[in-house]
């Protein structure tokens, strides 16, 4: 995981500096960086990044208009560091097709340690194994069906595109089923560290998955919302 190769995008050079040398300082070698959404966008195309670290109020193109071009080149996480902090803000960074969403100023310790549970999950991903898995063993339901191990949702018959974080989402509610998990509980689970009260980053992806596997979205009856509480899955499965 040390190897992974970090861009940071900020033209603040105290910014850029300070980050680079934490993530050195935690092992991180292969840390790059651009002062301006063109270059960034120019290092995505000829190199190979893990992870990126994208300013949102930069000269020129904002980090918010540049994102959907780099999500063109790379399927790496994508993290906005922005002094941006409305809740408005945060929702537009997540549509825009953000990982995560880290105000300033930010904590250091927090950063790096959100940095490591994205790529810690990416690289277990990567190494793993494939393994046989029998039909029986797929989550089928009477809407959807989904395949954790080619990363594949079906959804009325049809194969639906889908990021590796709402699969991963998807299949953590498909294990829990009739169970009331909370915000706290499922970006612990699901993103692999502390929420440190970000219920937004949650908020977002249950929207977006919604959007995949419900036939009305603002109707759900797979993920329900539990208030006050959380969410819970309601397996539907198929009639034989």
């Amino acid at each position: 995981m040390e190897n992974a190769r970090i861009l940071i995008v900020d033209d603040e050079e105290a910014i850029v500096q300070m980050v680079e040398r934490v993530l050195k300082k935690e092992g991180f070698e292969q840390v790059i960086s651009a002062v301006n959404a063109v270059d960034a966008l120019e290092i995505v195309k000829a190199k190979k990044v893990d992870l990126i670290l994208l300013d949102v109020m930069m000269p020129g193109q904002s980090g918010f208009e540049i994102c959907p071009q780099i999500r063109q080149h790379t399927k790496a996480p994508i993290f906005f560091l922005t002094a941006k902090t409305s809740d408005l803000d945060k929702l537009s960074g997540f549509a825009y097709g953000a990982d995560d969403y880290i105000t300033k100023p930010f904590n250091p310790l927090e950063l790096v340690a959100r940095i490591k549970a994205h790529l810690k999950r990416t690289y277990i991903t990567i190494q793993e194994e494939p393994r046989q898995v029998p039909d029986d063993d797929l989550y089928s339901y009477d809407h959807f069906i989904l395949k954790p191990d080619s990363a594949e949702l079906i959804v009325a018959g049809e194969s639906v595109g889908c990021s590796a974080q709402l699969l991963q989402l998807l299949q953590y509610f498909c294990d829990h089923p009739n169970r009331v998990l909370s915000k706290d509980q499922l970006y612990e689970r699901v993103w692999g560290s502390p929420s440190y009260g970000d219920n937004n980053t949650v908020m977002v992806h249950i929207r977006k998955l919604r959007e995949k596997i419900e036939v009305n979205a603002s109707d759900p009856k797979y993920i329900v919302t539990v208030r006050g509480l959380g969410y819970k899955f309601i397996p539907k499965r198929k009639q034989n």
